[in-house]
């Protein structure tokens, strides 16, 4: 028979101290930060032309589903409920689901569909009952950017008119001291809607593209001098307390910044886009046109005009708001808000942030990053009027060579909005992720490039090599243990609806709380044409086959919620941009003929193409009036 000792307080007090040991080696290990993470080399298959024709043509299919199924159940009204097979006039009751897809409908040679969308177009009178709040930032982007790249693509007047008299409609908005628009105007009586609360960023300066080839095409100077209105204010601006970055909210009558929140994900993401493509789409070399918008300007004739504002921009946000994870080192962008001497970082990344990998791309193919010294620009001086600490950011931004640093910061937060949806079991991204950030409060991406570049650069710059996908544990059963279970992932989910985006994520605009757009795929599609790199495609091969497997419904396309489980919701919506960016940036991705090459075009916020054009002397000669003077 065996003896068995009776259980002490010793051999208690021994098991406690074992288990604390092991929670404290278990949690320094998840909160560690380790200087090297194995690097994941997949295998990208090259695929042959008719492989990606024919997904091209699955995409032109799915386009046809769902505008079909709109065209059945919704037409003339704003969009499509894809459950109930009914509709809803949620922007305007204009046919917002028509409007933004003409130009999708053209590239994919869809002429029935178009031809039969004309007569909605040619009709409307762009007006409302008396009192009746008009939101000016989604018209802009949704009917008068789909209306101007339409006419760009067909060439049909009818389009140029009617932007034209919808840009006559919208001019009371611009009724403020500054002449920064409002939120919205009453387009019946022709009032602008009293407006107390602050302009957002995203909402008062996301128009300039639209309202410049608007001019371009009418020869009209009065939208020429909105646009350039705006740009003045934002050229003058004392930006050196956000180290030259738009801060989100701004007074409509002073027109100067109200707050100190940066960011590049919601109410600010599509002002910092226009901000480089603006100067693309007016063939980036014309000094006197530069000059008129206010974007830039120097003296030497031979020089090339480049935006101090943009330079400014990317390199406050790739000194300040870039963030590594502390396992899987996955590379974020967040944003921070400033109080008198403190900043608080909110380390949440926004599926709305998922434009800027592209944007960052189409710079490094677009701007002479790696030779601002032969354009008279020294990176350093940049940053002179800007407080020591940032200063100091600037010098060491030059000992890197600019356009392999920008556009390994594409490369990773690209991975990062596209593992954002593969981690997930539904394939499908989350609105709004937070992330981890260990110990240390958050791990600075150029803090961890300088250690890279002085160790010898070994191995794929931080963040930027490939990372495996995120696979839950099927042992975890209880809610504890899937919580920690998704430690190891690095971040976790902060809203699980997934809005059928092409970010591959979406925000929530901040006056009008309606889902907004603008992103992932979009940056899949810039990164496939900027790089080369296939992979970016399959990428986006992958989001497609999510939403054909979870989104789709008998008469279209539904938005998702509880995109993080194995049951996931579908709502009642089907947003117009799914037909306008998501599935026109696939197709694009997916067609190796590059029928709008990024040199001759240029997509707006709603991934609205616009072509490039240079002013005529006769143009700039009308115009020159509107330009600052230096």
């Amino acid at each position: 028979m065996l003896f068995r000792r009776p259980v002490t307080i010793r051999h208690v007090a021994f098991i406690l101290a074992f288990s604390v040991a092991l929670w404290t080696l278990f949690s320094g290990y998840l909160n560690s930060e380790p200087p090297y993470v194995e690097e994941y080399v997949p295998f990208w298959p090259p695929e042959s032309p008719e492989i990606w024709a024919d997904r091209a043509a699955q995409v032109k299919a799915a386009f046809l589903h769902a505008y079909h199924g709109y065209e059945r159940h919704a037409f003339p009204h704003d969009e499509l409920r894809p459950i109930s097979n009914r509709s809803i006039d949620n922007f305007n009751g204009w046919g917002v689901s028509v409007v933004d897809s003409l130009d999708t409908m053209l590239l994919m040679g869809l002429r029935d569909e178009y031809e039969r969308a004309i007569p909605l177009i040619s009709t409307s009178n762009f007006s409302l009952p008396a009192n009746t709040n008009v939101p000016f930032f989604e018209t802009i982007i949704r009917y008068l950017g789909g209306l101007l790249s339409a006419y760009a693509l067909s060439t049909d007047n009818v389009l140029r008119d009617k932007a034209d008299e919808l840009a006559i409609r919208l001019s009371p908005v611009f009724n403020t001291s500054s002449g920064f628009p409002r939120f919205a105007v009453d387009t019946f009586n022709a009032n602008p809607i009293p407006q107390l609360t602050p302009g957002v960023l995203a909402e008062i300066a996301s128009f300039q593209m639209e309202y410049t080839y608007l001019g371009k095409i009418t020869g009209k100077k009065e939208h020429i001098d909105r646009a350039a209105m705006v740009t003045n204010h934002f050229y003058s601006a004392n930006l050196n307390s956000s180290g030259g970055m738009y801060p989100t909210y701004w007074g409509l009558e002073s027109g100067k910044p109200s707050n100190l929140r940066l960011s590049v994900g919601a109410a600010a993401d599509s002002a910092h886009e226009y901000t480089l493509k603006q100067f693309l789409l007016t063939a980036r070399s014309d000094r006197a046109n530069l000059e008129m918008c206010q974007l830039f300007f120097w003296s030497s004739w031979h020089s090339f005009s480049l935006q101090f504002i943009d330079l400014r921009f990317t390199t406050h946000v790739i000194n300040n708001l870039l963030y590594l994870s502390p396992q899987r080192q996955l590379l974020y962008v967040t944003d921070a808000t400033s109080y008198q001497d403190k900043t608080s970082t909110s380390h949440s990344f926004e599926h709305l942030s998922c434009f800027f990998p592209g944007l960052l791309a189409l710079g490094v193919q677009s701007l002479p990053l790696n030779n601002l010294e032969e354009i008279g620009i020294n990176i350093t001086q940049l940053g002179e009027n800007f407080p020591p600490r940032q200063r100091q950011s600037y010098e060491a931004l030059a000992g890197f060579n600019l356009s392999d640093l920008h556009l390994w910061a594409a490369e990773g937060i690209g991975q990062m909005c596209y593992l954002s949806y593969v981690d997930q079991p539904t394939g499908l991204g989350p609105d709004i992720v937070a992330m981890r950030t260990g110990k240390s409060g958050g791990i600075r991406w150029m803090d961890e490039m300088r250690k890279w570049k002085t160790s010898g650069q070994l191995g794929p710059p931080p963040g930027v090599g490939d990372k495996r996908p995120w696979v839950a544990n099927p042992k975890a059963m209880t809610v504890r243990q899937k919580q920690i279970d998704t430690i190891t992932r690095d971040y976790g989910i902060k809203n699980t609806d997934y809005y059928l985006r092409p970010e591959v994520w979406i925000m929530l605009s901040l006056s009008s709380g309606t889902p907004k757009l603008s992103q992932a795929v979009e940056s899949f599609y810039l990164l496939w044409r900027t790089t080369g790199d296939v992979k970016w495609r399959h990428r986006g091969w992958s989001v497609f086959q999510a939403i054909e497997r979870v989104a789709k419904t008998p008469s279209g396309y539904a938005s998702v919620e509880r995109v993080n489980t194995q049951y996931p919701l579908l709502q009642d919506s089907m947003p117009s941009y799914f037909l306008a960016e998501t599935l026109k940036y696939l197709y694009l991705l997916f067609l190796d003929e590059d029928i709008i090459p990024l040199e001759k075009w240029v997509f707006n916020t709603e991934a609205h193409p616009l072509p490039v054009f240079a002013w005529t002397e006769s143009e700039k000669e009308m115009y020159h009036s509107t330009a600052r003077t230096p």
